[in-house]
C-alpha cells in the first residue's frame, strides 16, 4: 500500500472514529425543556432568578451515563446556535448547569435580552434530536 493510500485509509478511518465519538445521545419522543420564569416579554431586575423546566426526561448531573438524562444548558443573547454535535461551549453567553441545577440567579444589564435553554448529555453535547426551549425575550430595568 503506497503513503497516499495509507494516508487516505487513515483519514476515512479518523472521520468514522470522530463521528462516533460526538454522536448525539438521544433523546425521547416528546422531550422538552422550557423556562418556568421568567416569561417572555417580563420586566424584571438584576439578578434576575430563572428557574428550568423539563419534560420526558431527568436532570442529571454532568458526566452521568444514564439513559434520558441530561443537564442544563442557558444561553443568554445568543443569536446562531452553537454546533449541536460538539460540547457546548462554556462562556458569558453559554451557562452550564452541570450540577444537574433547576434554577440560577445571574446579573444582565439593563436593556432587552434572550434567554433559552438547551439541554446537554452527560458530555455537554446536545441530544438528538436537541431538546431545545422557546427562546424567551425579557426587559431589565
Amino acid at each position: 500500500m503506497s503513503a497516499k493510500q495509507v494516508s487516505i485509509l487513515v483519514g476515512a478511518v479518523w472521520c468514522a472514529f470522530s463521528t462516533l465519538i460526538w454522536a448525539g445521545t438521544p433523546a425521547p419522543e416528546g422531550a422538552q425543556v422550557y423556562i418556568i420564569s421568567p416569561v417572555d416579554g417580563e420586566v424584571v431586575t438584576s439578578p434576575v432568578r430563572v428557574r428550568f423546566g423539563l419534560s420526558g426526561m431527568g436532570v442529571a448531573p454532568a458526566g452521568t451515563d444514564r439513559k434520558h438524562t441530561g443537564h442544563h444548558h442557558l444561553l443568554i443573547d445568543v443569536d446562531k446556535l452553537p454546533p449541536l454535535d460538539r460540547p457546548l461551549p462554556s462562556d458569558a453567553h453559554h451557562k452550564h448547569f452541570g450540577g444537574g441545577q433547576t434554577e440560577t440567579e445571574i446579573e444582565l444589564t439593563p436593556g432587552k435580552h434572550t434567554l433559552q435553554l438547551l439541554l446537554g448529555d452527560g458530555n455537554h453535547i446536545p441530544h438528538e434530536p436537541a431538546v431545545l426551549s422557546k427562546k424567551i425575550t425579557i426587559e431589565v430595568k
